[in-house]
């Protein structure tokens, strides 16, 4: 029988594993985004990777958080979140105007910049789970979904502040915290992994074939109905049937997740600079202009594969040590008032 640190450390491996596959499944989406209007197939996977990627992406946050939601480490994380946000903003609004001359570029942290909605929408998950940690799980559960729904309706942009995204992914962040552990501990290997291999590869030709015929937004949930193009007073129902399939194509993705510790862990462990630093790559991509060679739709393997290599070489321990005081700044130098606003203390001058 093994013993109860050896079954945490498999249990953590098989998430740091998942996180690393997750990482490279949001390069290769963003990577493959330019061309998806031209190439079926890069659609294709585009929208097979869009059904699970982001709600299995916040499911492992939201375990990794049960380690550090409270107290002085809680606090932590919130001030690295914050910072990161900051900085980030700044950074990316400094490339569009310098680089890329975006025409009415300004900057703006109420509007976050392409992937930094996670950071912003993991400030909040933290916050309100907090708030809610007196309730038990199942209706923590059971209001996240109702905020996922009701988030629609909204008459707002959902990209302020990725006010949409927040609620949106908001119950499985929640699922992940509550409920990770045991879904984990639930997961089989043997025939029953293989089917559901099977069936996540069969959705990919399932979507191939134009078996789901929805708007890209319902996926991202960065949209309101309104802005969805849906007024009905029971648009609601659709962000629930979106939830089934994002539920259903995220547990058939699991059958693909190894669980042993291996190199793939190691590499799980590092995706924030991963995450942080592949859109400056995609964005100097884009305005290299080497999109515009891409002629076939053999060019998709190619996308997918520099992704992947990408994704390695950003999480190498390298780049870890070399970005390391940008992405993981020493927060000790930080405090937040008793206005909540974030403060440098006066040993950052000396």
């Amino acid at each position: 029988m093994n013993k109860p640190t050896t079954i945490h450390e498999d249990q953590d491996s098989f998430f740091y594993n998942l996180r690393f596959m997750l990482i490279v499944c949001v390069l290769a989406g963003n990577a493959l985004e330019p061309v998806i209007t031209r190439f079926a197939g890069a659609e294709t996977l585009f929208l097979w990777i869009y059904t699970f990627h982001m709600p299995l992406f916040v499911w492992v946050t939201g375990y990794f958080a049960r380690h550090s939601l409270q107290g002085t480490s809680g606090r932590n994380v919130l001030k690295q979140i914050a910072l990161q946000y900051l900085l980030f903003q700044s950074l990316y609004a400094i490339m569009d105007f310098t680089i890329f001359h975006t025409p009415h570029m300004r900057l703006s942290f109420f509007a976050p910049y392409l992937l930094l909605w996670f950071l912003a929408s993991h400030f909040c998950w933290r916050l309100l789970l907090r708030l809610t940690l007196s309730w038990k799980p199942i209706y923590r559960l059971l209001g996240a979904v109702l905020l996922g729904v009701c988030a629609g309706y909204l008459p707002i942009d959902g990209f302020w502040l990725s006010f949409s995204r927040t609620f949106v992914f908001l119950p499985f962040f929640v699922i992940g915290y509550d409920y990770g552990a045991s879904i984990r501990s639930r997961l089989r290997s043997g025939w029953g992994r293989k089917i559901s291999a099977t069936l996540s590869a069969a959705l990919l030709g399932w979507i191939g074939l134009g078996g789901l015929s929805i708007a890209p937004g319902w996926l991202l949930g960065s949209m309101t109905y309104a802005e969805l193009g849906h007024h009905e007073w029971f648009a609601g129902i659709y962000r629930l049937g979106i939830y089934a399939l994002e539920i259903g194509s995220g547990a058939l993705f699991l059958a693909w997740v190894p669980s042993l510790t291996s190199r793939l862990t190691d590499l799980g462990r590092r995706t924030l600079y991963v995450f942080l630093l592949h859109g400056f790559l995609v964005r100097l991509a884009i305005w290299s202009g080497v999109y515009n060679d891409m002629e076939t739709s053999l060019y998709i393997p190619v996308i997918v594969s520099i992704a992947l290599m990408f994704a390695i070489t950003l999480a190498h321990p390298a780049v870890r040590h070399a970005f390391r005081p940008l992405i993981e700044p020493d927060i000790s130098r930080f405090h937040f008032n008793r206005q909540g606003v974030l403060k440098r203390s006066a040993s950052w001058f000396r």
